[in-house]
This record gives C-alpha cells, structure tokens and sequence, in this order.
C-alpha cells in the first residue's frame, strides 16, 4: 500500500508541478518534483530500513517539511525567465473573470469611441457611484471611482443602465480594486452570450452514467477488499465481489448528495450547471469524487456562499446515519501500534474529535481505552465521507472552503486565510501522515479565487454565523481528541 501511495503522489505531484511552473521557469521540472517529494521520499527510506514500527526522530519529520518548500522557492526563483519576472513587476494583474472554461485569448475589447464614453460615464450616476477614471485594458474595461450608497443598489442600476446604453455588449462586474475600494469591470460578454444562448446540452448523459456505472465498479472492488476478500478468492468466485456493494452504494451516496447540494443550489440561482461527474478509481478508495461544472458566472457573494456551503452541509449530513449503522455493525478489537485513523482494520478514532465523539454515542461502554475499531465497509465509507467534507471545507482558492471564506472576508482576506490554511495543514501531517498528500496538493492550488458579478456586498450575520460554524465542523473533524476529554469519554 506504501508503494501506491507514493507512485499515486508522485505522478500527480509531477503533472501539478509541470502545469504550474513549467513555462515560467527553466528550472528542469524533475529537479523542482523531487524536491517536493523529498519529505515523503525520506520518511518512506527510513520505514524501510528501521521498519513501520520505529517512528522517525522529530528534527526527520519536521526538518523536511521546512526545507523542502524553501528549497523549491529557491530553485524557481533562480531559473525564473526574466521576460516573466519584468511582466509581473510593471503590469497591474488582471481581474479575474468569473465565467468558466472560457480562453480569456479568444476576447478582445471593441472599441469604444469618444461619444461612446460620454454614454458609458452617463450610466453611473454621482449619487451612487463617482465615477473618476476609465481604464482600457485588453480584455476589460476598468470603471474606477467612489461608491456612494450600498453596494447593491449601485450595482443593479449601473448594470440596467450600461444594457440600455450597450446592450448585451458587456458583462457588469463590482469587485474589489488593489487598494480595496469598489471599481466596476465591463468585460466583453460575447462568449458568455454563446454560451447561455447555446441548445447544446450542458451534461452528457451517456458520459455521466458510464462514470457512474465504472466507478460503481471500481467502489465495489475496493470495498471488497475492505471487507477481506482476497484475489484468490475473487477468481475462484466472483459472486464474493458482491460483499463490497455496501461501500460502494455508502460511499457514492455520501459523494453524490453533496454535489447534488451544489447543483441544486445553482440552479436555485438560475447559474447553468451539469449533474455531478463521478471519477473511478481501481486504486486506494476506489474513487477521486464527482465534480459538477457550472457554466453561468455567480451573481454574488450571497450566492457563492450557498452553493459552496451546500455541497459539504449536505455531504455531511448523509454522512451522519451512514456513519453511525456502520459503526454499530463494526468490531471493538485491542489497540496497536498500526492503529490509526485511516486503518479500516484497526480505526483509533480519538485522531478526531468529531469522530471520537460520535464512536463513543453510538458504542458506549465498548470502546474504552486501548481498544480500537474493525470497521464494517460501511463505516468505512462514512469515515471518508467526514474526510471528503473536512478536505472541501479547507479555507484555500476553489475549494468549498475557500469559496466561503472568499464570500464572507472578500478575495483580499480570503488570500491570506488560504496561505495560512496550506501551512496549518502541513503541520498537521507531522501529527496525521494520512493528510500529507492533500497537504502537498494544496501547495499547486491558486489561491485566488473566482470573483462573483458582485463581489463587493457583504453577507448577512446569518450566513456569517453559518460561514464559521463550517470551519468549526472542519476543525472537529481534522483535529485529534485533547487528552483530558479523553479521559472524562474514558476513551
């Protein structure tokens, strides 16, 4: 299992590497990956010779993890074209366009003349937005000036007025400007036009059952594992595949109500959104998710923040009863040294605290101190479903998580949270190994973030309160048990 796991890390660490940095460094992209994989690669050496047994010294486990990225920064650094250097040094960054998979190449401003001008500054009137300055960017044009009433109602008439001046011409977007005050973006809205005006259909059906149906298969093959089917048996008689269906249909289920809880909530804001996508997987958890795309931008921050916090609310929610039969069918067994939180043979669930809890709630008196849990294939999948919904909920770039950090702080803030999140993470995998992977993938996500059409009003104290009870069921799920709550659940 060490092997595939580091071959599954080392593969996707090489093409993230490769996809980021390739065309902006001259740095070869094989040095830049081993020198990611070099805490893994360490820590794998020392098992094999001292043994899985023997834990690493401390300065092993933390030493790597500190040098590793500075190393890498270094080695970018140094082989970093200058032709990219100079660019990121005297252009102003672009706004970032909340429409999806549209090439930002393939759009290019129409002129606007002198008289044109006069008609785009007579559609922000004083009373709501002092318009000052206009900016003429290849793909944008960029409304700078001071708001002067709430941030909705100056945005809804300015959107009316820029239509009736030009039509469907431009997309309307409030954001956020470098120094932190409200500028309008008018960006060219002809793809946008093509794509909501397109009859193709947004989901393949055809494409989305054969996912469905192969990682159904894959789910089922992993979860037949799980439940101690060996390979010999599985070729002497392939009806024993049928012992990792729970799993399957656990697992999937987990997965599919939290991108329904995404969907749903999209088209509640009338954005255009395909039905989930689902991955397989013949490795590892027989699976990598399911993902939904949405084809509309986001009108605003209130709605980013309910269709982000949609999906793992509603994930974790499905998770609950799936979790709690599955642990009630599992097997109280003696503590060991390879007991741990993602050991579906020897499950130690004080490595969470909302785990903890609800082992405790649902076995009692059985699970006490020095016992762990056998898990029944069910339980298993509803142990991941916790992790799915911990992993969404991180605070970084396009995650669920960042998503509802970007709608309650805005994309400024949301950019900090995130750069403190991956290092908190980080310094959670000295604690839990399983996290590492996640960990070092975190690194490659962008930290910036879609904006919405509106991504200046800020969200009521409802959703706020929502925002940071999510993080808390994040903290729940990922942090280990304290010690003295240990002792007064007597685990």
């Amino acid at each position: 299992m060490t092997f595939w796991f580091l071959l599954l890390l080392g593969i996707i660490t090489y093409f993230m590497v490769q996809r980021s940095v390739a065309r902006i460094t001259r740095t070869p992209v094989w040095l830049l990956w081993l020198v990611l994989m070099a805490p893994p690669l360490i820590w794998t050496a020392w098992s094999a010779v001292y043994g899985v047994q023997v834990r690493p010294p401390r300065a092993l486990m933390i030493a790597p993890l500190v040098i590793s990225p500075i190393l890498y920064w270094v080695l970018f650094q140094i082989g970093r074209r200058p032709s990219e250097v100079t660019q990121t040094q005297s252009a102003t960054p672009q706004p970032q366009l909340a429409i999806h998979r549209v090439a930002e190449s393939s759009v290019s401003v129409r002129p606007i003349k002198p008289d044109e001008e006069a008609q785009l500054r007579n559609c922000f009137p004083w009373s709501l937005y002092y318009l000052q300055d206009i900016e003429y960017r290849p793909q944008a044009v960029i409304c700078k000036g001071q708001l002067r009433t709430d941030a909705t109602a100056a945005y809804q008439q300015v959107k009316e007025n820029v239509e009736a001046e030009f039509g469907d011409r431009f997309l309307v977007m409030l954001q956020e400007g470098f120094n932190g005050k409200p500028i309008f973006v008018l960006v060219p809205n002809t793809q946008l036009a093509k794509y909501q005006n397109s009859s193709e259909k947004l989901t393949r059906p055809g494409l989305a059952l054969g996912l469905l149906f192969a990682t159904l298969m894959t789910t089922t093959l992993v979860g037949a594992r799980i439940a101690g089917v060996e390979a010999q048996q599985l070729r002497q008689n392939s009806g024993v595949l049928l012992q990792g269906l729970p799993y399957a249909l656990a697992l999937l289920t987990i997965l599919g109500i939290h991108e329904l809880g995404h969907y749903i909530t999209a088209r509640r804001y009338k954005i255009r959104a395909t039905l989930p996508y689902f991955i397989p997987m013949p490795l590892f958890l027989g699976t990598f998710g399911a993902f939904i795309q949405m084809r509309s931008p986001v009108p605003n921050r209130k709605a980013l923040f309910d269709i982000s916090v949609a999906g793992p609310l509603a994930g974790f929610i499905a998770t609950l009863p799936i979790l709690a039969w599955g642990l009630a069918n599992s097997t109280i067994i003696p503590l060991t040294e390879q007991s741990g939180l993602f050991n579906p043979d020897s499950l130690n669930p004080r490595y969470s605290i909302l785990l903890a809890l609800i082992s405790k709630l649902v076995l009692g008196s059985q699970l006490i101190t020095k016992t762990a849990i056998d898990l029944h294939p069910v339980a298993f999948a509803g142990l991941l479903g916790l992790v799915v919904t911990a992993l969404n909920l991180v605070p970084v770039g396009q995650l669920d998580g960042g998503h509802i950090i970007h709608a309650m702080f805005g994309q400024r803030n949301a950019i900090i949270i995130g750069q403190i999140a991956r290092f908190l993470l980080l310094l959670l995998a000295l604690v839990q190994p399983g996290f590492l992977l996640w960990a070092i993938i975190l690194i490659f996500v962008p930290l910036i973030d879609e904006p919405a059409l509106n991504d200046v009003t800020e969200l009521n104290n409802q959703r706020d309160i929502l925002g940071i009870l999510s993080i808390a069921l994040l903290i729940l799920i990922v942090l280990p048990l304290p010690n003295v709550f240990v002792r007064l659940l007597g685990l």
